[in-house]
């Protein structure tokens, strides 16, 4: 029996390796895919300046008098505008200063034209120049700059010279008011 007895322990000590070995690993390993998105996004920055007051816009003596005064530029920023995403464009949208309703009188006019230019963005800059008529009709004008070919982020500043009365009319009295849209977003698509 004692002879028995020593050939079963070594088959039993070859045995225990082995089951722990086919029992598996201590350890395992497992993934989770995490995902998310990201919107694409266009933010503008409040203006540092949101209403340019140009007070008294007639020259009130000397050859010119009433008629528009030298007018000097006049600006405006727009600090951390940006778009996360390519592919985008300014566009710039001006409003002539618009006067008292109704037909002016002849020689007179109650519109203030100027150009409106954003830059900051891509070349070329975006401008536009309102063209309204004496009686401020067609007071709007709008025009796109390039397209940015990548994530940005940028001080828009946008600027306003060369005002301008149609014909260089004298101008009605009163209260005149226009505005300037700027409007940062995806390039436009043409439908051809």
């Amino acid at each position: 029996m004692k002879h028995f007895a020593l050939l079963a322990l070594p088959l039993a000590m070859i045995a225990v390796p082995a089951m722990a070995q086919e029992g598996g690993s201590t350890s395992d390993t497992a993934q989770v895919n995490v995902t998310g998105n990201v919107a694409s996004l266009c933010i503008l920055g409040d203006p540092t300046n949101p209403n340019v007051d140009l007070g008294q816009m007639v020259n009130t003596s000397g050859a010119r008098v009433g008629k528009i005064a030298t007018i000097g530029q006049q600006t405006s920023n727009l600090p951390n505008s940006f778009c996360n995403f390519a592919g985008t464009q300014l566009t710039v949208t001006t409003a002539a200063l618009l006067g008292p309703a109704g037909t002016p009188p002849t020689g007179f006019a109650r519109a203030v034209n100027y150009t409106a230019t954003a830059t900051g963005w891509a070349a070329p800059d975006a401008a536009a120049t309102s063209a309204a008529a004496f009686d401020g009709a067609t007071p709007s004008a709008s025009n796109s700059g390039g397209t940015q070919n990548g994530p940005r982020v940028n001080d828009i500043l946008v600027t306003l010279t060369n005002f301008t009365v149609p014909l260089d009319r004298l101008l009605v009295a009163g209260a005149y008011s226009g505005t300037v849209t700027i409007t940062l977003g995806p390039v436009a698509q043409s439908l051809d």
